[in-house]
């Protein structure tokens, strides 16, 4: 019996002992872990497991709770979850990439007993260099560096003096709330800059730049988080000639590149001809969560800080997960999870927006990417957050409270930010005609 199945079973002995009864919390996905001697992820894939069987729900940020037999089930099938970033774990390749763990563990076992390069496993690096070719991405293996996930390289960054001995970080205003919460914990000086649908204000940039001692620009160009937009190749090339002439380096966030169905949209990286760009590519998003690997392409002159400051945060990444992604994309199956993950995100984006075409402009105005997992609504009004959040969930809608991606404390918003990373056609058009029959209503 292999270990996800011994926790399921484990679970519905507590229950039909009613050691844990009807609404009560589950144990925590890491004491399990720490119980079964076994990955975090193995534990995710069990509740799951059980959440689709309506065994037991989750609670966004708190845990998961056991189901009644009666009234729970209902109210949990009915649950449309428009708030995660997490990928659909229907979709995601767990089988897949358990086999690539257990294959790492065999092929890396001596790795394991002594501390690993801070810059990466070798082999992935490798392997990293020669899968972001396909995406124009072309580099030295010596400017890679994997990272504990983009957060742990962005924090670095922050910390870092850069060649341009400048101190002040410029973010799209809003932005990805990680990013802005990471870069107030490191108590870093901010500007923001308004990003549209159609993008940023190229004079208010130059003047930016121009007139700030700016460090670098976080931008994520393609499906902005959380807009959903992109910057038009035109956009992108005359950023990099404004961060050139005015001596700023560029931070892009490129989370969601294996998504892209339009081969003539490039990274900003694929058009820097002057060294400016640092890239980075998660896999959390669009893996498995709790992998927790990225990749930072630096350039040259950032190296060797970046590899010292890294030594000293974490020695090292952990060298399993690692050796499991090198496997995974050597081995093809990181190709034929990607063209799976391409359709089903570029079909969704396809039916949402034949939806969202019957909407009324003055009531909701929709900017609808072509694939990816974020889209938004702007209202004519803002938007009370707190009151619209609570009358969503009543009808089982879940959104996200999208003031924490702006700079301000308490801003003025006009945004609904819908992610359909986890929701079905069937789910996508009983909740986006629900959320536009709230705002309807509240015009009248």
């Amino acid at each position: 019996m292999n270990k996800y199945t011994q926790i399921i079973d484990y679970i519905k002995d507590l229950t039909q002992r009613e050691k844990i009864k009807t609404g009560e919390k589950l144990p925590s996905v890491r004491s399990l872990a720490d119980k079964f001697q076994c990955s975090t992820l193995t534990i995710v894939r069990a509740y799951k497991e059980l959440e689709q069987e309506h065994y037991i729900y989750s609670v966004p940020k708190s845990g998961y709770y056991l189901v009644s037999k009666q009234a729970t089930n209902v109210k949990e099938k009915s649950e449309i979850d428009f708030s995660t970033v997490l990928a659909d774990i229907n979709i995601l390749p767990y089988d897949e990439f358990h086999h690539c763990l257990d294959k790492s563990m065999a092929k890396y076992k001596a790795d394991l007993f002594c501390y690993g390069d801070a810059q990466g496993l070798p082999t992935l690096i490798e392997a990293l260099r020669k899968y972001l070719q396909d995406y124009q991405v072309f580099c030295k293996s010596s400017q890679i560096v994997v990272t504990s996930g983009s957060q742990q390289a962005a924090s670095i960054l922050i910390n870092l003096q850069f060649p341009n001995e400048k101190n002040t970080i410029l973010v799209e205003n809003p932005t990805y709330d990680r990013m802005v919460k990471n870069l107030k914990l490191h108590s870093a000086r901010i500007i923001g800059i308004n990003r549209e649908f159609d993008g940023v204000n190229l004079d208010d940039l130059e003047k930016i730049f121009k007139e700030e001692d700016i460090k670098f620009f976080y931008t994520v160009p393609r499906f902005h988080n959380p807009t959903g937009s992109s910057y038009s190749v035109n956009q992108k090339k005359e950023i990099l000639k404004l961060a050139n002439k005015y001596d700023v380096y560029i931070l892009e966030d490129d989370y969601l590149v294996d998504l892209e169905t339009d081969l003539r949209n490039d990274s900003m990286y694929s058009l820097d001809n002057n060294n400016r760009v640092i890239y980075i590519k998660t896999f959390s998003k669009i893996l498995l969560p709790g992998l927790r690997i990225a990749a930072v392409i630096l350039p040259e002159t950032l190296v060797h800080k970046f590899l010292k400051y890294k030594q000293l945060t974490d020695i090292h990444t952990s060298i399993l997960p690692q050796g499991a992604l090198e496997i995974y994309i050597n081995n093809g199956m990181f190709k034929r999870s990607k063209m799976r993950l391409m359709k089903v995100y570029k079909e969704r984006m396809e039916y949402l927006k034949n939806i969202c075409n019957d909407f009324n402009p003055k009531v909701l105005k929709a900017n609808i990417p072509h694939t990816g997992f974020f889209l938004s609504l702007k209202s004519n009004n803002p938007i009370n957050y707190d009151t619209t959040i609570s009358k969503l969930e009543k009808n089982r809608i879940i959104i996200k409270d999208i003031r924490e991606s702006y700079l301000e404390e308490k801003p003025e918003v006009d945004l609904i930010k819908i992610s359909i990373s986890k929701t079905d056609n069937k789910q996508i058009k009983e909740g986006m005609l629900d959320i536009y029959n709230y705002f309807l209503n509240q015009k009248k």
